[in-house]
């Protein structure tokens, strides 16, 4: 069966290379002869682990992606501040990104009571008055009040909250993402619709926008000692409206300014790290820092308070389980590269940053990072403490957690031979039964699930980076990836993920959760559209399975979920139609 599988995926890549030369030659001739109304299938998605058997298919998406980066530009969008370079800009913005909100709305923060309108509340959010920040008509929240809605949710006596982080999602991508599903151009500014998070009404809703701007970039530290060296680094943190809009459909807005490269107003972009530090603990930090502040103060995220009253607490990631986001669903660390330190934290084992009490743990993480090696040279910015072996959570870690081996977590990770949901379906059930944690490990690759496509199968495009200019982000991410049938079959997906945690942490009771999407941010480092709208697809299956979880035990007085990003990249959608169903 493996055999035809690979013969199978053989001919599609085949069949592929002469479409994608006839699609190449056509822009070549005359400036992209070919009609943008005819440039997207409706988008399918074949069982998992099922590739597509039909040497005719046309993959229109992935024919679009491929043809942008052999000839450098695309009428229908492009990466960054220059729309004759398609691929010019590879990483995170400053753009607004959008919240939504089920079961709990946004009036608490937003609008009239946004922390940008009051001068006092922006200083003490920033530790100073951020330059061109305060407006006093601003709508827009910040991430910090993304905490704090959920803590409002458990105080008016919500039992389950869920945060549903699409990492690196922007409004564009969103946009884009929602046409290839719905196939029609649905909307021009707002909510926007063609996602299921978009249209989902059978519980009261709220949508906003939000700053992801950090309180700085440029801070050093010292792993070893879990110290900051330079506290307030050397780029401040804000967000000036006049320069990056008032929202992400402003037609004022500068893509350069929300790059960070305007020299009158260079305002910091974030990374993962001090934005998801922003959603866990209502607290602005430095880029790189897990829960740890400008001054190298220790944060505690809401996930290890609401742990502490009663409630059980889990993460969920479609990428390395000790990545900054969901790290900063529960450790502390000065910085996120020191990932088998952070998954101390995460699983309970005394770390660098706990070394002599041990944080309780989550009580569910599911993620990737499975089958990736560390290296002593390339890890050094773990520190000294570094151990050969996994480069994402510590052979000796897996050991201690592990029920088998009298830990207390029932462990599931990708076995040869067996479909990954199976695996993690009875180790859920196992762990729910019987009261115990659940630690799944998966991952193909870097450590990620496989990225899902715009037509729904996992076959990306991709080769190597040879642009000059191209910059480190985009070669690291950008390269070619081919799938195995073992690595489609032994990976659960991200929505089977999501309801194998939401099974057992129930089973204890009240519960806090995060999902993360993280290959958004990989696709999108990678400026490859077609795995954007895949991944961002998969996060909607997997919010999919988070309100049909709800509705079947009739939970939406109990429930609140939040959907959001921690930060945009800077694809800009020119041609919106070019999505669209012919």
């Amino acid at each position: 069966m493996l055999t035809q599988m690979k013969a199978i995926q053989g001919r599609v890549r085949t069949v592929h290379g002469s479409l994608v030369g006839l699609v190449v030659a056509a822009w070549q001739v005359g400036a992209c002869g070919r009609d943008p109304a005819t440039a997207v299938a409706p988008p399918t998605a074949p069982a998992r682990g099922e590739q597509v058997q039909d040497d005719l298919k046309v993959d229109r998406v992935r024919d679009m992606q491929v043809a942008a980066e052999a000839t450098g530009r695309a009428p229908w969008g492009h990466w960054g501040d220059q729309p004759g370079a398609y691929a010019a800009w590879s990483n995170h913005s400053n753009r607004l990104v959008p919240v939504y909100t089920f079961g709990i709305g946004l009036d608490a923060v937003a609008r009239e009571r946004s922390v940008y309108r009051d001068a006092d509340r922006l200083t003490a959010l920033f530790g100073r008055l951020p330059d061109r920040t305060l407006a006093a008509d601003a709508d827009h929240i910040d991430q910090t009040d993304v905490a704090r809605l959920q803590q409002l949710a458990v105080d008016a006596g919500k039992k389950y909250v869920v945060l549903i982080v699409f990492d690196g999602l922007d409004w564009d991508l969103t946009r884009t993402a929602a046409i290839a599903a719905s196939g029609s151009v649905g909307y021009t500014a707002g909510r926007g619709t063609g996602l299921v998070f978009q249209d989902y009404r059978r519980v009261a809703t709220d949508f906003g926008l939000c700053v992801t701007s950090p309180a700085n970039a440029g801070t050093n530290v010292d792993v070893d000692a879990q110290a900051v060296k330079n506290p307030g680094g050397t780029i401040p943190g804000g967000y000036d409206p006049t320069r990056g809009g008032t929202s992400p459909w402003d037609p004022r807005r500068d893509l350069r300014y929300l790059t960070g490269r305007d020299r009158d107003c260079p305002h910091a972009v974030t990374d993962s790290a001090a934005s998801a530090t922003a959603l866990c603990s209502g607290r602005k930090t430095y880029n790189d820092a897990i829960n740890v502040g400008p001054d190298g103060e220790q944060f505690e995220p809401i996930a290890r308070r609401l742990q502490a009253r009663g409630f059980a607490v889990g993460a969920v990631s479609s990428v390395p389980v000790s990545h900054a986001t969901p790290a900063c669903a529960y450790a502390n660390n000065v910085s996120r590269d020191d990932y088998q330190d952070i998954a101390r934290d995460m699983l309970g084992q005394p770390s660098i940053a706990h070394r002599d009490a041990a944080l309780p743990g989550l009580d569910v993480l599911i993620g990737g990072g499975w089958g990736v090696p560390g290296d002593p040279v390339k890890d050094r910015d773990q520190g000294r403490n570094f151990e050969p072996g996994n480069k994402y959570v510590a052979d000796s870690t897996r050991a201690a957690i592990d029920m088998a081996r009298g830990g207390r977590y029932v462990v599931a990770e990708r076995t040869p031979g067996r479909r990954g949901a199976d695996v993690l379906g009875a180790a859920a059930r196992e762990a729910a039964a019987g009261g115990h944690r659940l630690f799944g490990f998966f991952g193909a690759g870097e450590g990620h699930l496989p990225f899902r496509t715009a037509d729904g199968d996992f076959n990306p495009a991709g080769g190597p980076v040879v642009d000059p200019a191209a910059d480190a982000l985009r070669k690291k991410y950008g390269g070619a990836i081919r799938y195995t049938p073992a690595d489609l079959e032994e990976n659960p997906s991200l929505a089977e993920m999501t309801t194998a945690a939401l099974d057992v942490l129930a089973a204890r009771g009240r519960f806090w959760l995060m999902v993360e999407a993280g290959d958004v941010d990989w696709a999108a480092h990678a400026n490859n559209i077609d795995t954007c709208i895949g991944a961002v697809h998969s996060g909607d299956a997997a919010f999919r399975a988070v309100v049909a979880w709800i509705e079947a035990r009739q939970a939406w007085t109990d429930a609140a979920v939040i959907v959001t990003s921690d930060h945009g990249h800077l694809f800009v959608l020119t041609d919106p139609q070019a999505f669209a169903r012919p």
